[in-house]
């Protein structure tokens, strides 16, 4: 059977899609997409207080450099075959090289739902994978000048609503440590899959809205938005298989190269690269990537985590 979860992002998608009135109260998404982020960040942090940050550290470095690679990989296809501007293509790579918490809160209620374990520190370079592709992105768009704002770049990438909530979760989980939390978890912890289904709910009512972006480059973007996540899936694996994940640590790394962000990269775009048209970039991420990872993509990755870890 489907996850219900899952149930949850296909009826959004539905209602959208019908043109329903269903709709979340923006309070109510506000508070669900800040409990989601704190929750993620406070399961990472108590994993750090357990062990020693220089142990992590190969892996925080292999997860920066895996976003500058598939920012630099993602745009030459963007810009060749899609024949798209530099700009938009330089947005588009961005928002491929970054991650989407949304699809990483799917994958650890996959694993979980089937008791498969992964290291808890995955929020840790989930949150690091933000940056790179954003850097990336706007040095393909216009390169290093004078007149890149890097101070309203550097403002919107690291005190962003997702960055700070994330690693204000990560804080107060590593400072508080396993036992300072406990009085946290009816919230934070038994009630993530409740929260991560109104939190799906609404994406497929967005995703529904996206969908009609798809028309100049429609074809073309559905087969990037496919492509390019089982592309960047196998790089995950590899990366991972070096670093020496478990199983669940590659099925979560995998899903984190093959997401593409909508709430990070989107805002960051915006200041430094407003010529880029919103609508590609978000037609793409959210109307292509995110439902084919939440509904097929997630379940392949774990099926190629296992055959190349044997």
């Amino acid at each position: 059977m489907m996850d219900p979860v899952i149930l949850f992002f296909v009826l959004g998608i539905t209602a959208g899609l019908l043109r329903s009135e269903l709709r979340l109260p923006a309070a109510v998404y506000e508070f669900v997409t800040i409990v989601l982020l704190l929750a993620i960040g406070l399961k990472g942090g108590i994993e750090l207080a357990k062990q020693p940050l220089g142990q992590l550290l190969p892996q925080m470095v292999a997860v920066v450099a895996l976003g500058f690679v598939l920012a630099l990989l993602a745009f030459p296809i963007l810009r060749k075959l899609g024949r798209l501007q530099r700009a938009d293509a330089a947005s588009i790579a961005a928002h491929y090289g970054s991650v989407s918490v949304g699809t990483y809160a799917v994958a650890v209620a996959y694993l979980g739902s089937r008791q498969v374990s992964f290291e808890e520190h995955m929020p840790l370079l989930l949150v690091l994978m933000e940056v790179p592709a954003i850097i990336v992105g706007i040095i393909l768009a216009r390169g290093v000048s004078r007149s890149t704002r890097w101070g309203s770049v550097v403002h919107e990438v690291f005190l962003g609503k997702g960055i700070v909530l994330l690693l204000g979760g990560l804080f107060i989980g590593w400072a508080a440590g396993p036992v300072g939390v406990e009085p946290l978890e009816p919230l934070f912890m038994d009630l993530f899959k409740g929260i991560l289904a109104l939190f799906l709910l609404e994406m497929g009512l967005i995703t529904a809205a996206q969908l009609t972006g798809l028309r100049r480059y429609g074809v073309f973007l559905v087969g990037f938005g496919i492509a390019m996540p089982l592309f960047s899936s196998v790089l995950g694996i590899a990366t991972a298989w070096m670093l020496g994940l478990s199983l669940g640590g590659t099925v979560i790394l995998a899903t984190l190269a093959a997401s593409a962000s909508y709430i990070a990269v989107p805002a960051a775009m915006r200041i430094s690269v407003p010529e880029a048209n919103p609508t590609l970039s978000l037609a793409a991420a959210l109307g292509v990537t995110f439902p084919f990872n939440v509904l097929i993509g997630i379940p392949i990755y774990h099926a190629m985590a296992a055959w190349a870890l044997g």
